[in-house]
């Protein structure tokens, strides 16, 4: 019996999934699926908007890798400027010393952040960023003379990382609920889904704006202003489905902070580099908050690159005497990482990337609502290349499905029927179920249909067998 090609390369993939089941310990992943016989999905390459795996079939990258391909697969421009930099200082720390990549970048950074947003500290995941944050407040109230200043708020269902301070901040109790305790201090209020709002302000999304903001206002008050720090918030909120503010929500938040001296931080390590149309979705949204977390997009995902821009007024206190904020990473900074940042910069630029996605929203948004005509669909919300399709029992009374069936539809059912159709995008149920939806920032009319036709064949299989 001779052997095929087909037969070598299937050979070959399985050996690749047995090899990775026994050594490969995969990120949020239940191990046991792959234990018990299901194949590990590999991918091998991308190109454009495309990624494919070891067997050779072709996916549409629906989430942008993790919201980072912002440019999509295979630029070599980016990867050119990694090799050129490796090739010159493949490495060297920013603990007390600097690089010509790094300073530039920041330079960059600082020139394109709101406000006086000036101040640029290096990390390699926005994880990393938002527990830098957490950390500088700290510092920053007890240098001020205000050192009961500690608490942080942060919204409902909210991602904010995994680190031990970045997770006490993250608003999800089944993500933290095997590493407690967690970093004291850290208060939830609700978040912006308008669609699970109080009935009577459903409608309204000026007056949900103001109920969700004083939620703020109500919890500093609650706790006492002169303990609580800083609010962490994503100008568009990802665990739960795309929350995007309702109108004069940020500004809101800003003045609230400002009144109680509490330090605002925009969590935009997904909302930022073009991902809502703006370098920064604190720009188009119209705030100037005091922190950025930033990262993901900074590089197009191409080397791990993160965060933390900050206000000339928190970083005063540094400019003199002894202090130091003695807080570092060893990668952060790094002159390949901050290469590859700014030749990706170069690359939107050019390209013109903001503006694409604003002069896409519109039909990205009008092509997957009109998935509405099926009966599991409830909402689909959200702003730039950034959407969340929230799934229902009942349209009419929004009712949402148990854990039971939940679990049955996206881990039993979606997760795998999207991807075996074409699409990686991400079924998820931290809040009520939904599907995420954000392409490389290069996309088009021509993805928008494929996605949403894809979307379609599926979801109507799920209303079918549940």
């Amino acid at each position: 019996m001779s052997t095929t090609s087909q037969d070598v390369v299937e050979n070959f993939t399985d050996e690749l999934s047995d090899r990775a089941t026994r050594h490969l310990w995969m990120h949020f992943t239940r191990m046991s699926t792959y234990h018990e016989g299901a194949s590990v999905p590999i991918i091998v390459r991308g190109e454009g908007p495309y990624i494919y795996d070891d067997r050779g079939k072709r996916y549409l990258d629906g989430l942008s890798g993790l919201f980072t391909a912002q440019m999509g697969h295979g630029r070599k421009e980016l990867a050119d400027a990694a090799g050129r930099q490796a090739g010159t200082l493949g490495h060297f720390p920013i603990w007390s010393y600097a690089n010509p990549p790094a300073i530039e970048l920041a330079e960059r950074l600082a020139h394109l952040a709101p406000g006086d947003l000036n101040r640029v500290f290096f990390t390699t995941a926005g994880g990393e960023a938002v527990e830098s944050a957490f950390k500088l407040v700290k510092q920053y109230f007890k240098m001020m003379g205000k050192p009961m200043k500690h608490k942080v708020i942060s919204r409902a269902i909210a991602y904010h990382g995994t680190t031990q301070g970045a997770l006490s901040i993250t608003g999800i109790p089944a993500a933290k609920q095997f590493f407690e305790p967690l970093v004291p201090g850290a208060l939830k209020v609700p978040n912006t889904n308008i669609y699970r709002a109080p009935e009577h302000l459903r409608n309204n999304p000026e007056a949900f704006g103001v109920w969700a903001a004083d939620r703020i206002e109500e919890m500093i008050l609650f706790e006492g202003a002169d303990t609580v720090a800083a609010v962490f918030i994503e100008p568009v909120q990802n665990s739960g489905g795309c929350f995007p503010p309702p109108p004069g929500y940020l500004q809101r938040v800003r003045d609230i902070c400002t009144k109680y001296d509490v330090i605002m931080v925009a969590d935009e390590v997904i909302t930022a580099f073009g991902r809502i149309g703006d370098w920064f979705a604190s720009h188009r949204y119209g705030i100037v908050p005091d922190i950025i977390t930033c990262a993901k997009g900074m590089t197009s995902g191409y080397v791990p690159m993160g965060a933390m821009i900050v206000s000339d007024r928190l970083y005063e206190p540094f400019r003199t005497g002894t202090a130091s904020f003695l807080h570092g990473f060893t990668w952060g900074g790094h002159p390949v990482g901050a290469a590859v940042a700014l030749a990706n910069l170069d690359l939107m630029e050019k390209e013109k990337i903001n503006e694409r996605v604003l002069a896409n929203e519109g039909p990205l948004r009008s092509t997957l609502e009109k998935l509405y005509d099926l009966p599991i669909v409830g909402d689909i919300r959200g702003a730039g290349f950034f959407y969340g399709i929230e799934l229902v029992k009942d349209k009419k009374t929004r009712e949402t499905f148990n854990a039971d069936e939940s679990e049955r539809l996206l881990r039993g059912f979606l997760s795998k029927a999207l991807f075996d159709a074409g699409l990686y995008c991400r079924a998820d149920d931290r809040g009520e179920p939904v599907v995420q939806i954000a392409p490389p920032l290069i996309c088009g009319q021509e993805h928008f249909d494929e996605i949403e036709r894809i979307l379609r064949t599926v979801l109507t299989q799920a209303w079918s067998i549940l």
